[in-house]
């Protein structure tokens, strides 16, 4: 296990961003490149960042064999806004879909033809593309639908609501609805992700002649908890005290083994990814990225049990680390240094430009993004020239939030005051130093006004008089 401590508190920075592709020394042009997300995984959920209680051996020695980032924000505080920056290169003051629902929370908003998709620019350099997984950003018959963002093949949800159906009746291939046939006795068929395993196996070992760009977005350990009872026997008498939970939206099964086996069953399929790169020979000119869409759900009581956020503050739908910050490992044998641990900090829209630079092809112009290739490659690179910038509109709040090197600028709403935190010495956000720098209250004010873009459909509500 890679010791980022419990917990790891920054001062291991090794590196920053660059904008635009660089040739690298010793790096073969055009790397395949893999990108896993999983959902609603807590910071502190797999042991290469301090897990104890659930087993997650394939992922702890990806960080062995890789570089981990110990703060990294994968884009937003819930799920659709994440994949639209990591998608776009943009955060959410200017992408497109800046919650999981617009227009006051009633309607999907899907991408347009004019959003550019990191899809589109590596399918562009000459990349086999492919989404196995969650999507979340365009309904059937949309301008959203993957199909039109750039990839060649997709299967998976395009709903997230569907998404959150280990079980599901029908699953997209490209723009046909599949029927997924039910066991012989009636019951459940498939289990998705096992589906969505198998499927990413079966596309990389295509051999095209061409470089490959797979975005692998499972929708484990999203709630509602299931899993095969394999995966669950494994935790079997585990947890004393594990107890059913009556609620609906949850399987009245004991909930913490069911959570430790999604995990573990997560952490499976990288290990099965990783053996068929392996086969294939793949391994050395293959890059992989594991991370969360946002911080973990409290539901159950699951959150505090497995210290799933470690020293972080706040879940799933805040604008505190614990809703942001998300674990990140980077694997690519020979080229990332092996047990490096970093507290650069990146975000998905970062991936944008750094697949671009990495593919030796210019990312497309207005993106927020920056390449942290050389930062992945241990190398030193000049520091970030805006701020990183999150906003939400949570049930009608709007909230922002900023971040410049250490310090963090936030605000729960309009006329909230602007709280400000010191991550390098406060990483659980619990002393406000606004008092004290009221210099960057002031720029962050600025910020927040001037960071974003209006949206018709996630609109600023007005500020009551």
């Amino acid at each position: 296990m890679i010791a980022v401590g419990r917990w790891l508190r920054p001062g291991l920075a090794l590196i920053a961003g660059l904008v635009g592709p660089m040739i690298f020394a010793g790096v073969p042009a055009r790397p395949n490149m893999i990108f896993v997300l999983a959902d609603d995984l807590g910071y502190g959920d797999i042991g290469a960042f301090g897990q104890t209680r659930i087993r997650t051996p394939h992922l702890d020695r990806m960080a062995r064999e890789g570089a981990v980032f110990t703060h990294f924000y994968p884009g937003a505080a819930v799920c659709a806004p994440t994949r639209s920056c990591l998608m776009t290169g943009q955060h959410t003051g200017h992408t497109r879909v800046r919650g999981n629902r617009g227009s006051a929370g009633l309607e999907r908003v899907p991408l347009r033809p004019e959003d550019v998709t990191v899809a589109e620019v590596l399918k562009g350099a000459g990349y086999r593309t492919a989404l196995i997984g969650k999507w979340g950003l365009g309904e059937a018959g949309t301008t959203g639908i993957p199909r039109r963002q750039g990839f060649d093949y997709f299967l998976g949800y395009l709903n997230q609501d569907h998404a959150a159906v280990y079980y599901p009746e029908t699953l997209w291939r490209n723009e046909e609805e599949l029927v997924i046939a039910a066991n012989a006795d009636g019951r459940k068929g498939e289990f998705s992700n096992d589906r969505f395993c198998e499927e990413a196996l079966a596309f990389i070992s295509e051999d095209r002649g061409a470089p490959f760009f797979l975005y692998l977005a499972f929708t484990i350990p999203h709630a509602v908890w299931e899993v095969p009872d394999d995966s669950l026997q494994e935790y079997a008498g585990a947890f004393p005290g594990d107890f059913p939970v009556d609620d609906p939206e949850v399987l009245t099964r004991t909930p913490r083994a069911m959570y430790a086996a999604m995990v573990t069953r997560l952490d499976r399929y990288l290990g099965r990814l990783f053996a068929r790169l392996q086969e294939l020979g793949l391994d050395e000119n293959t890059i992989v990225c594991f991370a969360s869409d946002n911080g973990p759900a409290e539901t159950a009581g699951l959150h505090a049990f497995f210290d799933s956020n470690g020293p972080l503050k706040g879940l799933k739908g805040t604008l505190y680390e614990g809703g942001i910050r998300a674990p990140m490992i980077v694997r690519w044998p020979g080229r990332v240094r092996a047990g490096a641990v970093s507290d650069y900090p990146w975000a998905g829209w970062d991936f944008l430009p750094t697949a671009a630079a990495l593919a030796q092809i210019e990312p497309p112009s207005g993106i927020d993004g920056i390449s942290v290739a050389p930062a992945l490659l241990g190398q030193s690179v000049p520091a970030r020239r805006a701020p990183m910038y999150w906003e939400t509109h949570a049930k009608g709040v709007f909230s922002q939030a900023i971040r410049i090197g250490s310090r963090k600028a936030l605000r729960i709403g309009q006329t909230a005051p602007i709280a400000v935190y010191d991550l390098a010495e406060d990483p659980g956000e619990m002393q406000d130093i606004s008092s004290q720098d009221p210099g960057f209250v002031r720029e962050a004010e600025t910020h927040f006004r001037t960071d974003r873009t209006p949206s018709a459909d996630w609109p600023v509500p007005p500020v009551k008089q």
